[in-house]
């Protein structure tokens, strides 16, 4: 049977290994380890925030296991580590967002119709919120901000609301990424974890297979970069394949002020939506910013935020030496305009708005660096690729979302997947042909 590596295990890894396993023998290779939730309850995480402990943030996986953190030249940058990818971390969003793709020619109506039978997405939760939630959504309305409650991925009814979606969902009631692996493994791939690809093994225009940072070599048919928007292009340049400079972050603000019994802390992350040009406004607790920051070292039960996600314009990039972030003018202004909404929200809900402030800027929903065109977005393949290797992550975003990604990367991911298929069909066609 041809052979097929997956780089990533997260929306678009789980994905395709999926969809290939069975056409193809199929090995995931995943460089953290099997996702293992935060182990801690609020007060203890309460106690190591107060503690100032967590002062770097690479540290913070010593209290959130599956995320890693680091700095770059202007915020800090997240994503998932482990099986499942940052789906594990995510806060469960199904939300389409394939405007920008479908302007490119790509029609993604037949995969996420398939997604709707696979992933249950509803806002279910909407009648269990906490009456927190429940103001603040009610003076969105009054002020005109023209709130949508949040899909949900998962059983969304039977949410218990206890506040950790990026902890780690301690009832498997929010979907990630790894339930589409187990259905991988039981169609008989296989999930090798700790194993860092450095870099393709190219010959003659196509892929060998890929090579580890051990310098082991791993031969295969086929090869489907789905290691996300940091991991993908750090490994096509180090093999030689130049990606653009054009990494998008989605940057995050939170803010925030003390509001005794608020319980935020416990209920479902971005409950309800509020969208403007470019940017969402959203009710949020911001736990990256509770455990780094000293000016959030409240109780936590007295803690509501209300984040802004950004659709940044670009210009970041990924290169030997790391990631690199960039904010525009334009990116500031939208922040800046972000957080008045939401201080005006927060004052609609009874807040004083001199007491309010800001959690850390930091991004999450990396891409764009090899994005699809109108020349690409048929095939889903850039000349830049050898013919076997295809990527199936955010990487082929053309710009930011500004919006939760992970439902559009499954379906760009599916549609990856079964262009990838065609294209061995076509091959194996032409050879049994010449054959003749």
């Amino acid at each position: 049977m041809r052979t097929a590596i997956v780089v990533g295990s997260g929306a678009g890894g789980a994905t395709v290994a999926k969809e290939l396993q069975g056409a193809y023998d199929v090995t995931v290779l995943e460089s953290g380890r099997a996702y293992r939730p935060s182990g801690l309850d609020r007060r203890t995480i309460e106690r190591v925030a107060r503690s100032g402990a967590l002062f770097d943030p690479r540290l913070v996986r010593l209290a959130y296991p599956a995320m890693r953190v680091r700095r770059t030249d202007d915020m800090l940058v997240v994503h998932g580590s482990g099986t499942g990818g940052t789906t594990t971390v995510a806060t469960g969003n199904g939300v389409r967002a394939d405007g920008d793709l479908r302007a490119l020619g790509l029609d993604l109506d037949e995969e996420f119709a398939r997604i709707a039978a696979e992933i249950p997405v509803s806002t279910e939760h909407r009648r269990r919120w906490h009456p927190t939630t429940r103001r603040l959504f009610a003076a969105a309305e009054d002020i005109g901000l023209d709130p949508r409650p949040t899909p949900k991925m998962g059983r969304a009814a039977s949410c218990r609301h206890c506040g950790r979606c990026v902890l780690g969902c301690p009832y498997g009631i929010k979907w990630d990424a790894r339930r589409f692996l187990d259905v991988a493994v039981a169609r008989g791939a296989r999930i090798r974890t700790g194993v860092r690809v450095h870099h393709l093994d190219i010959e003659e225009g196509r892929a060998a297979g890929v090579v580890t940072t051990g310098r082991r070599h791993v031969a295969a048919d086929l090869v489907v970069l789905a290691a996300g928007g940091f991991g993908t292009p750090a490994i096509l340049e180090r093999s030689g394949i130049r990606c653009d400079a054009n990494l998008t972050v989605d940057p995050v603000l939170t803010i925030a002020a003390r509001v005794p019994g608020a319980w935020q802390c416990n209920e479902i992350e971005m409950p309800f939506v509020v969208r403007r040009d470019r940017y969402i406004v959203s009710p949020y607790f911001d736990w990256l910013s509770y455990v780094l920051d000293p000016g959030w070292r409240l109780a936590p039960q007295d803690l509501l935020g209300i984040m802004v996600k950004l659709a940044d314009e670009g210009g970041g990039r990924v290169d030997a030496r790391g990631v690199h972030t960039r904010l525009t003018g334009v990116d500031r202004d939208r922040l800046d305009e972000g957080a008045a909404v939401a201080r005006d929200l927060l004052a609609a809900a009874g807040v004083d708005p001199a007491s309010t402030f800001t959690g850390l800027l930091n991004g999450g929903h990396p891409g764009g660096t090899l994005p699809l065109t109108e020349a690409t977005a048929a095939t889903c393949h850039d000349d830049r690729l050898p013919e076997n290797v295809y990527v199936a992550d955010a990487t082929l975003l053309p710009r930011a979302l500004g919006l939760p990604p992970i439902l559009t990367i499954v379906a760009l991911a599916t549609r990856v997947a079964r262009l990838a298929l065609e294209a061995t069909r076509q091959a194996e066609g032409v050879g049994l042909s010449l054959g003749r």
